[in-house]
């Protein structure tokens, strides 16, 4: 049995949130009604994860966390409103060390949670196996920068072979995404020759906060794809969430464009759809396919079809992924060209890049 503490000042998301896990049988479920509570029941009821609403009365959402990561670290799913300032609070809550996050959704909410319960339970799961030590040593790693060398493949140190074709970057993360991409961007120098394209996967009102963050922290430009746009080398291009980001060529340029999502990729933005749409304007010699942190398998496919047709892959590590299932998959596949811990793949990406 999970031990799950829900945290929630609502009486009617409590009872909702409730229902959900006691239906599915494998969870022993405590409640507290605010953040001082929640506190409490952390000490008293051990829980193996818990999910906490941003607003809360007596101590918020974030102060909670903070002393939760401070004094008692245990897994956190955080609950936020499907806005953009909530989106701002998850973003910081995820900083801070929550593993992840679940939307409320809007309008009448009742009706609409049997819909979140699939993605709900999936998350919870998740987060209650997260070995939250191992993640939070991130910071500290990124501190030491102890990259070992290693060698760049001959066609990527060769510069581009074929005229007037340009080269790109695919990054593809999930759960636990946002804190890699701030220890990826942010340790990237901004003279990189190629273009970077990122599906996280998001809802439509996290992914232009998330974008605006990282531009704030790393030397490169990052922006959120919303239609059609130019691939400028050294440009950062962020799916938005509720749409797939697909790759096409305009007057002989790279563009990136969002699409409507298919139903036949289960997650979004798809890190599988956006990868395979490089491929077809791409050679596969000139595309870097990186996959990071994230529950399930998207991306392992195209990714492992990408290096068996040429290109080259970086898989995240187990030792510093939130969750290996993303990159995990990638490697049972044979598709990772090497495996690195996220402080060392940075410097790796600017070698394959000088």
């Amino acid at each position: 049995m999970i031990r799950l503490l829900i945290a929630e000042d609502s009486a009617l998301m409590r009872k909702l949130l409730s229902g959900i896990f006691k239906g599915a049988g494998d969870f022993d479920i405590a409640v507290a009604r605010d953040g001082l509570e929640t506190l409490e029941q952390i000490i008293s009821f051990r829980p193996d994860v818990v999910t906490l609403d941003i607003n809360m009365p007596k101590l918020d959402g974030l102060a909670c966390l903070d002393r939760i990561m401070l004094e008692h670290p245990v897994p956190v799913v955080m609950v936020s409103a499907l806005t953009e300032d909530g989106a701002e609070e998850t973003l910081t809550a995820l900083q801070m060390g929550a593993v992840d996050f679940i939307a409320k959704p809007e309008g009448a909410v009742s009706l609409h949670m049997d819909r979140l319960a699939g993605d709900l339970l999936a998350k919870v799961r998740a987060a209650a196996a997260v070995q939250l030590p191992r993640a939070r040593r991130l910071a500290e790693r990124m501190r030491l920068r102890n990259a070992s060398a290693v060698s760049v493949p001959a066609a990527l140190r060769a510069g581009p072979p074929h005229p007037g074709a340009s080269g790109l970057v695919v990054i593809g993360t999930s759960t636990g995404g946002p804190p890699a991409l701030d220890i990826l961007l942010s340790n990237l120098p901004e003279t990189l020759r190629w273009p970077i394209v990122i599906a996280q996967h998001m809802p439509a009102a996290f992914t232009g906060p998330l974008a605006r963050r990282l531009d704030k922290l790393s030397p490169l430009s990052i922006s959120e794809v919303s239609g059609l746009t130019p691939l400028v080398a050294g440009g950062v291009y962020i799916a938005r969430g509720g749409t797939d980001m697909i790759i096409g060529t305009r007057a002989g340029h790279l563009v990136a464009n969002a699409a409507p999502i298919q139903e036949d990729y289960l997650w979004h933005p798809s890190v599988d759809r956006l990868v395979r749409s490089a491929c077809q304007y791409v050679p596969a010699a000139q595309l870097l396919g990186v996959l990071l942190t994230g529950m399930g398998s998207d991306g392992a496919a195209a990714m492992a079809e990408l290096r068996a047709a040429g290109g080259y892959t970086i898989g995240e590590t187990r030792d510093t992924a939130v969750v290996w299932g993303m990159p995990g998959e990638l490697s049972k596949r044979g598709g990772a060209s090497e495996m690195l811990p996220i402080d060392e793949i940075p410097r790796r990406l600017a070698e394959l890049l000088a």
